[in-house]
C-alpha cells in the first residue's frame, strides 16, 4: 500500500537528489553543474548509496534520477575494492529485470543504462556459483519472456543480449586481462553459439512477414537484431583483438564447432550489409566459399544496380568498405570466375570512377574504393585464371579519374574557400600509395595523360607568368594544378617494381622527371619574389620517392631514364644529379629557412642521402662542391634557420638536430684523425659556447637570447654526436666538450629546470653523449675518463631530480611535458651509462665517492613521485623506467635489496602491471627484471639453507620482506602462467624465464594453481590438463642453472601448444598454433 503515500515522505534526501540530477544534466551553468557534480560523487561513495538507488528507481519522477541510480549502481558492481555480496547482485540482476519487463516505455537513455548495468553485473560474476549453479549464464532464459511479448519487450530483449555479447567482448582496464579472457572463452564456449542463433532464426522471421520499416517499433527490432548478428559475428573469438583502425586484418574467426548448425541461412545475404564479409577460410570448403562469393557479389551487383540508399553518407562508407572486402579476402582468380563477373567489374568501375569525380562528398571513403583498386592492380601478374579480369580495361579509367578530379577541384576549393585536402599531408600520403600500384598498371596510359595534362598546366603557368595582366587567383589554380601533378608523378615512379619494370618505362619516367625538374628551375628563378609553400612540398615528395628509386646500387646506370635526363637537360651521371638534389636542398634552406614544414622535409632529404647506401654514394656527395659549402659555412648568414631570433618558437629548432647529424656522417667521410680539420668544423659552435658562457658570468643578461642559443646549441651537438659512432671521431668530440664546456650545461639544469623546452634538449645531448653506441666510449687504461664522465651525468641527473621534485603537483594535463619527459631522459641517461661498460662501479663505495648513490637515491626519488598509471600511460616514459630496471636488477641487485620495503613493493608491483603491457618491448623487460629478482632471492634462499657465512644485513632484508608478501611473487606467478596459456603470448621465450624460478620459490602455490586450472576444464579434458602440467616439469631439477632453464624453456613451449590444442580441440577446427604461436 505504500505506493500512495507522497513519493517523499520516507526521505527528504530523494527530493534534493533529484534536483541535483536535473542540475547535472539539464543546467547551463558550469558553476551550478559543477556543484552538482561534487554532491552527486559524494552520494555515490557513501555508504547507504544502494538503497537509495533503488528508493530512486522506484519512486524518482524524473528520467535523470533513474539514469543517475543506473550508472551508480553500474559503478558499485564493478568495484575491484569490497565488492558486493553474491546474494545482493544477485537481487540488483533479478531487479533490473523486473523493472525493465515493467516499464518498456522509459526514456531510451534510462533502458540503456540499465541494459548496461545487467550487462556489467553477468559478466563480471560469469564464474560465481551457488549451490553449484553458475547463476548469472542463464542469459538466455533471462531474456526469452521478453521476446514473447509486445514489440517494445522484444527490442529490450534483443538489446541485452546485443550489449552483453558486446560488453563481454570488451577488456576493460580494471580487471585484468587475465580474466576478461577467461571470461570471454567461457561465453564463447557456452553461449555465443545460441545467441547467434537466436538473432539468426528471428531474422529469417523478421524476413518472412511484410515489415513496415516506417514503423518506429518494426524498424527499431529490425536495427537491434542486425546489431546483435554484428556483435556476435565481430565477437574476439581467439584473443587476438585487433586494433578497429586496421581494416585488413578483421576476419571473422568463426569457430568450426559452428558449421554443422549454420546452415547457408546465417549468411544469408540480408546480414551482409551490415557485416564485413569476412569468415575465415576454413569455414567454408571450396564449394561452399565460391558459392559464398557468388551471394555477396551477386548482392553488391544489385545494390549497384539500384542504388537509391548510397546518397545516404553511413551506407555509402560501409558499402565502400564492403567493397574493399571482396579484394582483401578473396583472390582475383577466384572473383573472375564468378558468373556476372564483367558485369560487377564495369559496374564498380563506374561507381568508383563517379565517386572520385564528386570528390566532395564522403571523401573518407575513397580510401576503400582506391584500396580494391590497388589490390586488384596488385595482383595482375600473379593471376591464373584463364576468364579474362578486364582490369586493363577499367583500371586506367579509375587512374585517368582520380587524376583530372583532383585537378579539378582545385579551382572549386580556392573559389569558395573549401578547405584544402592537400594541407591534410596523411590522407594525401595515404592515396597516393594506393594510385601508385593503380597508376602502374597500363603504364603507358597513364605516362601518356600525366605528359598530356602538366604540358597544358606548366604552358598556362608560364604564360600567365609573362603576361602583365594575369590574375593572382589564376596563377594560384595553377600552381595548384602543378601541386598535384607533381605529387602523383612522384607517387607513380615510387610505384616502380624492379622485377616488372621495362627499358620503355623507364623511359617514360624520364619523361616526367624531366618535367618536373624543368618546372623546379622555373619556381626556383622566382623564389626571390614568390613562392608556393604546397608546391614546394610536393617538390620534396617528388625527389624522396626519385631518391628511392633511382639513386644507388638499386637501379643499372644504363637505365632508360637516366640516357633521358642527359639527352635533355644534360645530366649526364648520378654526381650530376646528386648536385641537382643538393642545389634544392641549399635553395629551400636559403629561401625556405622561416617555414617549418620545408626545413624539415628538405633536412630529411639531406639526411636520407647523407646515410648514403651504397658508400660510395656518400664518397660521390662529398666531392660536390656544394656539400663542401655547407661543411665550411654552416652558420646564420648562409642558412637563416640556424639563426638565433626572436620570432621562433624553441620547439622549432628540433631541425637543427637533422641538419647536424647530414653534416657529421658527411664530415666523418674523410675526416680520419684530422684534429685541425675538426677543430675547423666545430668553429661556429665553439663561438656559440663562448657566447653562452660570457652571458651566464654576468648577473645581467638576456635570459631569452641565452636560452636560444644554448638550445641551438645543444641540438646541433647531439646531432653531431649522434652521427660521430667511430671512436676516433667521438674522442675528438668527447675532448672538445669535456671539461671545458660541462659546467655551462650543469648550471643551464640549475637555473632552468621548470622550463622543458630549455632542459629536455639539455638532458638528451648528456643522454646520447654517454651511450656507448658501437662501442665509440672506449677509454684508455690510464684515462679517469670513464668514471669522470658517470659522475657528471650524476651531477646532472641529481641536480634536475631534486630541482624538478620542487615544482610539486604538477596539473595532469602538463605533467607529461613539464615533468616526466625530463624524467623519462634521465631514467635513459641512466641506462646508457650504467650499461655502456666503460665504467666499474665498485670503485666508488671503495673510494667514499657518492655519485653512484647519489644517482640511484635520486632515481628512487623520482619514481616514487610517479604514480604506476603514469608509468604505463606515456610510452617513452614506460620504455625508459623498464629498460633501466632491467640493467639495475641485473647489475645492482644488492642497491634494489637495501631499499625500503614500501618502495620495493612499488618496483614489484610496477612488474606486475608491466608483465600484462601492450608494448613487448615493457613486457619482455619485465619479464627480465622480475628473472633477476627471482634468481637473487632464490640463490640467498639456498644460501641460508646451506649455513653460509652470514650474508649482508641488507640480503636479510629483502628475504623478510619477500617472505612477509608472499602474495607479490603468486600473483606474478600467476599472472604469467595465465598469460602463456590463456592468451596470444608474444614473447614466449621471456616469459618463460622467470617462471621456473617462480615455480621453485612456490611450489605449494603452484600445486594449488595448477589443480585450479586442470578444474576449471570440462571433465573430458581435465586428463588431458593435468598430462601437460606433468610434461612441463619433466627432467627438471631444483636449480637455476642454464641447463635447467633452457630444458624449462623447451618443455613450456611443448606445454603451450599441448595446452592450447585440448583447449581449442571442442571449439576450434582451424589449427590454432598457427595463430597462437
Amino acid at each position: 500500500g505504500s505506493d500512495h503515500l507522497h513519493p517523499y515522505t520516507c526521505d527528504p534526501g530523494l527530493a534534493q537528489l533529484e534536483i541535483l540530477c536535473k542540475q547535472l544534466y539539464e543546467t547551463t551553468d558550469t558553476a551550478v553543474r559543477h556543484q552538482a557534480e561534487k554532491a552527486l560523487v559524494e552520494f555515490t561513495n557513501s555508504p547507504d548509496c544502494l538503497s537509495k538507488c533503488q528508493l530512486l528507481l522506484e519512486r524518482g519522477s524524473s528520467s535523470y534520477s533513474q539514469l543517475l541510480a543506473a550508472t551508480c549502481l553500474s559503478k558499485l558492481v564493478s568495484r575491484t575494492s569490497n565488492p558486493l555480496p553474491l546474494e545482493q547482485r544477485i537481487d540488483i540482476r533479478n531487479y533490473v529485470l523486473n523493472y525493465l519487463a515493467t516499464r518498456p516505455k522509459l526514456a531510451a537513455f534510462v533502458t540503456q543504462a540499465l541494459i548496461q548495468l545487467y550487462a556489467r553485473i553477468t559478466k563480471l560474476g560469469w564464474f560465481d556459483c551457488q549451490k553449484d549453479d553458475y547463476v548469472f549464464r542463464n542469459v538466455i532464459a533471462d531474456v526469452t519472456r521478453f521476446l514473447q511479448d509486445s514489440v517494445e519487450h522484444c527490442i529490450i530483449g534483443v538489446t541485452i543480449l546485443s550489449q552483453l555479447t558486446n560488453e563481454i567482448n570488451q577488456a576493460d582496464t580494471t580487471h585484468p586481462l587475465t580474466k576478461h579472457r577467461k571470461i570471454a572463452s567461457s561465453f564463447r564456449d557456452s553461449s555465443l553459439f545460441d545467441i547467434f542463433t537466436l538473432s539468426c532464426n528471428l531474422l529469417k522471421q523478421a524476413s518472412g512477414k511484410n515489415l513496415n520499416l516506417n514503423d518506429e517499433s518494426q524498424h527499431g527490432l529490425l536495427m537491434q537484431l542486425l546489431k546483435l548478428s554484428y556483435n556476435c559475428l565481430n565477437y574476439d573469438f581467439i584473443g587476438t583483438s585487433t586494433d578497429e583502425s586496421s581494416d585488413d586484418l578483421c576476419t571473422v574467426q568463426i569457430p568450426t564447432s559452428w558449421r554443422s548448425g549454420r546452415g547457408a541461412s546465417c549468411f544469408s545475404i540480408y546480414i551482409i550489409p551490415s557485416l564485413h564479409p569476412s569468415p575465415h577460410w576454413s569455414l567454408f570448403n571450396n564449394a561452399e566459399r565460391a558459392k559464398f562469393l557468388s551471394h555477396l557479389v551477386d548482392g553488391v551487383k544489385r545494390i549497384l544496380a539500384n542504388p537509391q540508399c548510397l546518397p545516404d553518407p553511413n551506407n555509402y562508407h560501409e558499402f565502400c568498405r564492403l567493397l574493399a572486402r571482396l579484394k582483401s579476402n578473396y583472390q582475383l582468380g577466384e572473383l573472375v570466375k564468378v558468373e556476372n563477373y564483367p558485369e560487377v567489374i564495369r559496374l564498380i568501375a563506374n561507381f568508383t570512377v563517379t565517386s572520385l569525380q564528386h570528390w566532395e562528398f564522403a571523401p573518407n571513403s575513397v580510401h576503400y574504393l582506391l584500396s580494391l583498386w590497388q589490390r586488384l592492380a596488385a595482383s595482375v601478374p600473379y593471376v591464373k585464371a584463364t576468364e579474362p579480369h578486364l582490369l586493363e580495361t577499367y583500371t586506367p579509367e579509375v587512374t585517368k579519374a582520380y587524376i583530372t578530379s583532383r585537378l579539378e577541384s582545385v579551382h572549386v576549393i580556392l573559389r569558395d574557400g573549401l578547405e584544402d585536402p592537400l594541407d591534410d599531408a596523411g590522407l594525401v600520403q595515404q592515396q597516393l600509395d594506393q594510385l601508385s600500384t593503380i597508376g602502374r598498371c597500363e603504364y603507358e596510359k597513364t605516362c601518356a595523360l600525366l605528359v598530356q595534362l602538366f604540358d597544358q598546366a606548366a604552358q598556362t603557368y608560364q604564360e600567365l607568368l609573362q603576361s602583365t595582366n594575369s590574375s593572382a587567383m589564376d596563377i594560384t589554380v595553377q600552381e595548384g594544378r602543378l601541386t598535384w601533378l607533381v605529387y602523383i608523378i612522384g607517387a607513380v615512379i615510387g610505384g616502380r617494381v624492379s622485377f616488372a619494370s621495362t627499358d620503355e618505362q623507364d623511359a617514360m619516367d624520364g619523361e616526367l622527371v624531366c618535367r618536373v625538374l624543368q618546372l623546379m628551375n622555373l619556381t626556383d628563378s622566382r623564389l626571390a619574389q614568390a613562392g608556393n609553400e604546397r608546391l614546394e612540398l610536393a617538390m620534396l615528395s617528388f625527389f624522396e620517392q626519385f631518391r628511392k628509386i633511382y639513386i644507388g646500387d638499386q637501379v643499372q646506370k644504363s637505365s632508360k631514364l637516366y640516357r633521358r635526363l642527359s639527352e635533355v637537360l644534360g645530366l649526364n651521371d648520378e654526381t650530376m644529379v646528386l648536385s641537382v638534389f643538393i642545389g634544392k636542398i641549399i635553395t629551400n634552406l636559403k629561401y625556405w629557412g622561416q617555414c617549418e614544414p620545408i626545413t624539415s622535409k628538405t633536412l630529411q632529404l639531406l639526411n636520407d642521402l647523407s646515410l648514403g647506401y651504397p658508400s660510395c654514394l656518400v664518397r660521390k656527395l662529398v666531392k660536390l662542391s656544394a656539400v663542401q659549402f655547407m661543411l665550411n659555412n654552416h652558420t646564420s648568414e648562409h642558412f637563416s634557420f640556424l639563426g638565433v631570433n626572436n620570432q621562433s618558437n624553441l620547439s622549432d629548432m628540433r631541425c637543427r638536430t637533422t641538419f647536424y647529424t647530414a653534416l657529421g656522417r658527411l664530415l666523418m667521410v674523410d675526416l680520419g684523425e684530422d684534429e685541425d680539420q675538426f677543430e675547423q668544423f666545430m668553429l661556429p659552435l665553439t663561438a656559440a659556447f663562448e657566447a653562452v658562457a660570457q652571458m651566464l658570468s654576468t648577473n645581467t643578461f638576456n635570459e631569452q637570447e641565452a636560452k636560444r642559443t644554448l638550445v641551438g646549441l645543444v641540438r646541433d651537438l647531439r646531432g653531431i654526436a649522434f652521427a660521430f659512432n667511430a671512436k676516433t671521431s667521438f674522442m675528438m668530440l668527447f675532448d672538445w666538450i669535456y671539461p671545458t664546456y660541462m659546467p655551462i650545461l650543469q648550471r643551464a639544469i640549475e637555473l632552468w629546470y621548470h622550463d622543458p623546452a630549455c632542459t629536455t634538449p639539455v638532458l638528451k645531448l648528456m643522454a646520447e653523449l654517454v651511450h656507448n653506441r658501437s662501442q665509440r666510449l672506449q677509454f684508455d687504461v690510464s684515462s679517469p675518463n670513464g668514471i669522470l664522465l658517470f659522475r657528471e651525468t650524476s651531477k646532472m641527473i641529481t641536480t634536475y631530480g631534486n630541482r624538478i621534485l620542487t615544482l610539486g603537483e604538477v596539473p595532469k594535463d602538463q605533467v607529461y611535458g613539464v615533468k616526466l619527459k625530463g624524467v623519462s631522459v634521465c631514467f635513459a641517461m641512466l641506462k646508457a651509462v650504467l650499461s655502456g661498460n666503460y665504467v666499474n662501479f665498485g670503485v666508488f663505495r671503495l673510494y667514499g665517492d657518492d655519485a653512484l648513490d647519489n644517482a640511484l637515491q635520486t632515481f628512487i626519488k623520482l619514481l616514487l613521485s610517479i604514480p604506476h598509471s603514469d608509468l604505463l600511460d606515456y610510452p617513452k616514459l614506460s620504455q625508459s623506467f623498464y629498460s633501466l630496471l632491467e640493467v639495475l636488477t641485473q647489475d645492482h641487485m644488492n642497491f634494489i635489496a637495501s631499499l625500503e620495503p614500501h618502495v620495493v613493493m612499488y618496483i614489484l608491483s610496477s612488474i606486475s602491471e608491466g608483465l600484462t603491457a601492450l608494448d613487448t618491448m615493457v613486457c619482455t623487460g619485465c619479464c627480465s627484471s622480475l628473472d633477476h629478482i627471482v634468481t637473487y632471492l632464490f640463490k640467498q634462499l639456498s644460501r641460508s639453507t646451506k649455513k653460509r657465512p652470514a650474508p649482508m644485513a641488507t640480503d636479510d632484508r629483502f628475504l623478510h620482506i619477500m617472505q612477509q608478501h608472499p602474495e607479490m611473487i603468486q600473483q606474478m606467478l600467476s599472472t604469467v602462467l595465465n598469460i602463456i596459456i590463456f592468451e596470444d603470448c608474444r614473447n614466449q621465450w621471456s616469459m618463460s624465464r622467470p617462471l621456473l624460478g617462480l615455480i621453485l620459490l612456490n611450489e605449494k602455490y603452484f600445486a594449488d594453481l595448477r589443480n585450479s586450472i586442470v578444474n576449471s576444464q570440462p571433465p573430458e579434458k581435465q586428463q588431458a590438463m593435468h598430462l601437460c602440467f606433468e610434461n612441463l616439469m619433466e627432467g627438471i631439477e631444483r636449480n637455476l642453472l642454464t641447463k635447467n632453464r633452457d630444458r624449462f624453456t623447451q618443455n613450456l613451449s611443448v606445454f603451450r601448444r599441448e595446452v592450447n590444442d585440448s583447449m581449442k580441440n571442442s571449439t576450434y577446427g582451424v589449427n590454432s598454433n598457427d595463430m597462437m604461436s
